[in-house]
């Protein structure tokens, strides 16, 4: 029996992963957060400072895996849980840069489509609907403002020792997108059969609400 894929796509900051983890709990798929895969290349390539023209080499030995703990994603580099490391700031630029890179990208790859192959499953990313999942049953590109996406990144930090000014935060977001959408391979953009899903002017509950029903919708 073919498996279910649902495509999630959009700029860092949106919400796909928040919004993705309560539609996928809703539906009782699997949810495939593909960018802590690359966070955690990332990881492997800073701690062993790699530099790019290695880095093709220095992938036989990365050991990257994800397990389903009690329904939740966790991510592992080698027998190590690294899912709170891939989140810092270093580590998300470090990762849009790498994954830019087309050996990082084919590495990863075929992990990708192995999960939806053998699972009902929402995969989010920059590129699931355009590379990973072309066939996707359903195709979501879902995305906010720079600003609204800035805000929400500036109060989940706010709280936190050393967090930046807004305007840090803002200028992050607006070059991250730029790298994304620029780079020779796969860059970041809305796959002519998905749906824009904008979530500039919803809260979380909301977006996920509205996204399952619409994915429900599309699936019937």
């Amino acid at each position: 029996m073919k498996t279910i894929n649902i495509a999630i796509d959009g700029p860092a900051g949106a919400g796909k992963s928040s919004i993705a983890k309560k539609v996928s709990a809703e539906l009782g798929y699997i949810y495939v957060d593909t960018g802590a895969l690359y966070r955690t290349i990332a990881l492997f390539i800073t701690e062993n400072d790699i530099s790019d023209e290695d880095i093709p080499s220095a992938l036989e030995t990365a050991d990257v895996s994800l397990k389903f703990i009690d329904g939740e994603q966790r991510v592992y580099l080698g027998d190590r849980d690294v899912s709170g490391l891939i989140r810092t700031p270093e580590i998300s630029m470090a990762a849009s840069r790498t994954s830019a890179i087309p050996a990082v990208r084919a590495y990863l790859f075929e992990t990708q489509k192995k999960i939806a192959r053998e699972n009902n499953v929402i995969m989010d990313g920059r590129d699931i609907g355009t590379v990973v999942l072309p066939d996707a049953q359903v195709k979501i590109f879902l995305t906010a403002s720079p600003e609204e996406r800035a805000n929400r990144r500036y109060k989940e930090l706010l709280e936190k020792p050393g967090c930046p000014s807004y305007q840090e935060i803002l200028d992050d977001i607006i070059k991250r997108d730029h790298n994304d959408m620029h780079r020779e391979t796969a860059p970041l953009k809305q796959a002519d059969d998905a749906i824009l899903f904008d979530t500039s002017a919803m809260g979380l509950e909301e977006s996920a609400a509205k996204l399952t029903a619409l994915i429900r919708e599309k699936l019937a």
